[in-house]
C-alpha cells in the first residue's frame, strides 16, 4: 500500500478496522489529477481520484466500492460488467449502513437504485452503466461485454447474495440481529464490524467482531460470491456449509459416525434436540427436564415444548410466539430444576442432583422418554447436575427398557474440547455456540450428535415439518429424515460461524497451560477490583467441578457477576439495582456520556469510553424483596487469551495488565453513572458504534 502518497484524511479512513481488513495488502495510491472517484488498474491496484477528497463518509464509500470492484475483477475477469454491478450493489448497501441514514444524500445518483430490495430493470442498468464503466480498465473488444438482458438474468440470481459482510451477517437469525441505523449496533449492543476502541468483556452475552473474525467472514463471503459469479452458487454454499461443519467437528474431535447440526442460536439447538429425542425408539411422549432455564435463554422453555419461541424465525418467516410448531407433539411435558433458591443463593449441588434424579424416575415410570439436561455453564457460571447424578438417572430401569437422552447445554462454550469429546463418548448430545466464550458474532450455534443419535436421521419418519421454518437440510448431517427440510442455505449463519471459527483457531494455538495462567491472573484481578468497591457486591464465584485434566483452565470461574448499589439506597445499606435499572446501566456503559456528565467529576475521563459487558441476569436478592435484581457480568473470553490484531506487537503480560486496567475503567464508569443517575435518566442517551467525533488513533483503549 503506497501510504506515503495519501492525504491525512484518506489515512484516517484507511485506519478504520473494517476497511483495513478488506484492503489487506492491496496497493492504493492517490492521483489528484484523476477526475473519477477511483480507477482499478490492470494489476489490481486502486488509484483514488479527486472526488474522494471530501467528507470521510464519502471517502469511505468510494474506497469500499473500489476495493470490492478490484477483488471481483480478479475473481471473475471474464465477467467485468457483472462484477461492476455486483460491486456497485455492495457499495450502495455499505453507504446506508455506514451513514445510518436512509435519507442521506447519496454520493452518486445510482446509489439509492442499487440499494433497493429489487434488481433494477434492464433499461435502468443501461442508464447506470456509463457511470460504472470508467472505474475499471477498458473492456476488451473481443470479450468482457454482454447484452443487458443477459446481465439482468445473471444479476437476478446473484442479488440475494450481494452486500457487505456486515450486512449479510445480520441475516438468518431473528430481529435481535438487526442493526439499528441510529446506533450502528444490534439488540445486544454489538456490531458485525470490528470495534477495537470499545472495552469488551461481554462474552457471556455477545461480542462485536474482532478484525480476525471479520476477516474470516469476509473470506467466506468472497468465496461464495466467486462461486456465484461462475454459476456455481449452490455448490459454493454447500462447500461452505460442509466446511463449517467439518471445522466444528475437528475442533471438538468428532468422528465420521457423529454429526454437526448448524443452528442460529442455542435456543434453536434446544428445539432440534427435542426433535431428535422424539425419534427415540418406542415413540413415547417426551418429558423434558430443564436445568435453571432462567439462566440459559428466555426462549428455551418454549422451544423445549416444541413451540415457537419468537415471532420470527431464522428463515425470516413470521410465526406466533408460543404456538405449537407443526409436527411436534402436544403431549410433551417440560419441568424445571432451579439452581438458586428464592433469595438468589446457589442451591446445594446435592439438592439439585436429588431433584433431577427424582423427576427423571417419575417421568420414566409415567411412560415418558426423558430428555435430560446438563447445564455447562449457566449465565452466571453454574454447572449442574453432577455426572454421578446423571449416571444414576440414566441407569437401566426395570419398568423402562430405554435410557433417557441427555443433552449438554454448553452454549457458553467455557470448557475444554476434551470435555465435549467425553460427553459424546457417553452418547450425549452437546449444544455449543461460537458466540459466547469464543467471542464470535451472536447467533451461531451447533448441536453435536453422538453416533447413536446421528443414526436416528437415517430412516423412519421425517423430522417435524415445522422445522422447515427454522433450518435447511444442508445444515444437518445427511439422512432420510432431513429431506422434509427445504433446500437452501443460511448465508448469514455461515458467515457468522466462519468468524467464530477464526477465533477458535487462534485459541487452539495457545497451550492449555498458558490459557490457564492468563485466565487465572486476569480473573484474580477482576475479583479483587470488584471486592474493593463498596458500591458493588460480587456473587461468590463458583468454580466448575470437573474431572482432573492437566492445566484445566475450565475449572476456573470465567464469569464474574455482581450487583450494583442503587443510587437511592439508604446510608449504610446495600440495595441492588432492580432489573430494569440494571439494564439501563448496561446500555449507558456502552454509550458516550461525555456531554452529559460534569467535566469536574473525578471519573469524567471515562465518560466517553464505550464499555460492553454481559447483559444483566434477573436474580432474586434478599435486600430487594418481591423484585428481581439485575446482576451484571464481566466475562473472560477467548480473545482475552489469544489477543486480537489490534493488539499486534504488545507483550502478552503487558496486554493482560492493560485488560485488568480496562476492568477498572469499566467499574469507574459504573460509579460515574450511578452518581449522575438522575441527569442520565432525563437524557436517556443511546448507544453508538463509535464515540462522538471519532478519531481511531485517539480512541483505541490505552
Amino acid at each position: 500500500m503506497f501510504a506515503h502518497t495519501l492525504t491525512q484524511e484518506l489515512m484516517r479512513v484507511l485506519e478504520r478496522p473494517d476497511l483495513r481488513v478488506i484492503a489487506g495488502e492491496r496497493r492504493i495510491a492517490l492521483d489528484p489529477a484523476l477526475d473519477l472517484p477511483f480507477r482499478i488498474q490492470p494489476d489490481g491496484g486502486v488509484v483514488l481520484g479527486l472526488p474522494v477528497q471530501g467528507q470521510q463518509e464519502v471517502t469511505a464509500f468510494y474506497l469500499r466500492h473500489a476495493l470490492e470492484l478490484a477483488v471481483l475483477r480478479e475473481t471473475a475477469p471474464e465477467r467485468p460488467m457483472c462484477a461492476a454491478f455486483c460491486a456497485a450493489r455492495t457499495a450502495a448497501l455499505f453507504w446506508y449502513l455506514d451513514t445510518g441514514r436512509q435519507d442521506a444524500d447519496a454520493p452518486a445518483a445510482w446509489v439509492p437504485i442499487m440499494a433497493g430490495d429489487d434488481l433494477p430493470g434492464v433499461s435502468v442498468l443501461q442508464e447506470i452503466w456509463p457511470a460504472l464503466a470508467p472505474l475499471q480498465p477498458a473492456l476488451s473488444q473481443r470479450g468482457g461485454r454482454c447484452s443487458f438482458p443477459q446481465l439482468h438474468d445473471r444479476l437476478q440470481a446473484l442479488w440475494p447474495l450481494l452486500g457487505p459482510t456486515e450486512s449479510l451477517m445480520a441475516t438468518g437469525g431473528d430481529a435481535r440481529l438487526a442493526v439499528d441505523p441510529a446506533t450502528g449496533l444490534n439488540h445486544y449492543g454489538c456490531s458485525h464490524r470490528p470495534r477495537p476502541w470499545a472495552i469488551t468483556f461481554a462474552s457471556s452475552t455477545a461480542s462485536s467482531l474482532s478484525e480476525r473474525g471479520f476477516a474470516g467472514a469476509e473470506t467466506a463471503r468472497l468465496s461464495l460470491l466467486a462461486g456465484a459469479l461462475h454459476g456455481r452458487t449452490d455448490a459454493a454454499a454447500c462447500s461452505l456449509d460442509a466446511g463449517v461443519q467439518a471445522q466444528i467437528a475437528a475442533h471438538f474431535g468428532l468422528t465420521a459416525e457423529e454429526g454437526v447440526v448448524l443452528a442460529p442460536s442455542g435456543t434453536d439447538c434446544e428445539l432440534y434436540a427435542l426433535a431428535l429425542a422424539a425419534r427415540a425408539p418406542g415413540g413415547r411422549p417426551v418429558g423434558n427436564i430443564l436445568i435453571a432455564p432462567e439462566e440459559t435463554g428466555s426462549g428455551v422453555p418454549l422451544a423445549a415444548m416444541g413451540c415457537h419461541f419468537a415471532n420470527d424465525t431464522a428463515r425470516g418467516l413470521a410465526v406466533t410466539r408460543g404456538a405449537r410448531i407443526d409436527g411436534f407433539r402436544a403431549d410433551t411435558l417440560v419441568v424445571n430444576v432451579p439452581m438458586r433458591d428464592a433469595d438468589g443463593h446457589v442451591r446445594a449441588p446435592a439438592d439439585v442432583d436429588a431433584e433431577t434424579c427424582r423427576l427423571t424416575h417419575e417421568l420414566r415410570h409415567a411412560g415418558r422418554h426423558v430428555l435430560l439436561h446438563r447445564l455447562d455453564l449457566s449465565k452466571t457460571g453454574l454447572l449442574a447436575p453432577g455426572l454421578d447424578a446423571l449416571e444414576q438417572a440414566c441407569a437401566p430401569d426395570g419398568h423402562d427398557g430405554e435410557c433417557p437422552d441427555v443433552v449438554v447445554d454448553a452454549c457458553q462454550a467455557r470448557l475444554d474440547p476434551l470435555r465435549v469429546r467425553a460427553y459424546l463418548d457417553r452418547g450425549w448430545m452437546v449444544m455449543i455456540t461460537g458466540s459466547k466464550f469464543f467471542t464470535g458474532p451472536p447467533f451461531c450455534g451447533a448441536l453435536l450428535l453422538p453416533a447413536a443419535v446421528r443414526r436416528r436421521l437415517d430412516g423412519g419418519d421425517p423430522l417435524p415439518v415445522g422445522l422447515g421454518a427454522y433450518s435447511h437440510r444442508h445444515a444437518w448431517p445427511a439422512g432420510q429424515a432431513v429431506d422434509v427440510l427445504p433446500v437452501g442455505h443460511n448465508i448469514g449463519l455461515i458467515l457468522r460461524w466462519r468468524a467464530a471459527l477464526s477465533e477458535m483457531a487462534a485459541l487452539s494455538a495457545i497451550p492449555r497451560a498458558v490459557v490457564h495462567d492468563r485466565l487465572k491472573h486476569f480473573l484474580a484481578a477482576v475479583e479483587a477490583r470488584i471486592m474493593r468497591d463498596p458500591h458493588l457486591e460480587l456473587l461468590p464465584p463458583v468454580p466448575p467441578q470437573r474431572a482432573d485434566l492437566d492445566n484445566a483452565w475450565d475449572c476456573l470461574p470465567t464469569i464474574m457477576s455482581f450487583f450494583v448499589r442503587a443510587p437511592d439506597s439508604k446510608a449504610g445499606t446495600f440495595r441492588p439495582l432492580a432489573l430494569p435499572q440494571a439494564r439501563q446501566l448496561y446500555a449507558w456503559l456502552n454509550t458516550d456520556l461525555s456531554d452529559l456528565v460534569p467535566a469536574n467529576d473525578p471519573d469524567a475521563a471515562v465518560a466517553s469510553v464505550l464499555c460492553h459487558i454481559g447483559q444483566p441476569v434477573p436474580l432474586a436478592h434478599p435486600d430487594l424483596p418481591g423484585v428481581l435484581a439485575g446482576a451484571l457480568r464481566i466475562s473472560a473470553g477467548a480473545r482475552l487469551v489469544s489477543g486480537e490484531p489490534s493488539h499486534e506487537g504488545m507483550d502478552p503480560t503487558g496486554r493482560l495488565q492493560r485488560e485488568a486496567r480496562n476492568v477498572s475503567r469499566v467499574l469507574d464508569k459504573v460509579g460515574l453513572i450511578v452518581r449522575h443517575w438522575s441527569r442520565l435518566s432525563a437524557a436517556n442517551p443511546a448507544q453508538t458504534y463509535l464515540p462522538h467525533g471519532w478519531q481511531v488513533r485517539a480512541i483505541l483503549p490505552a
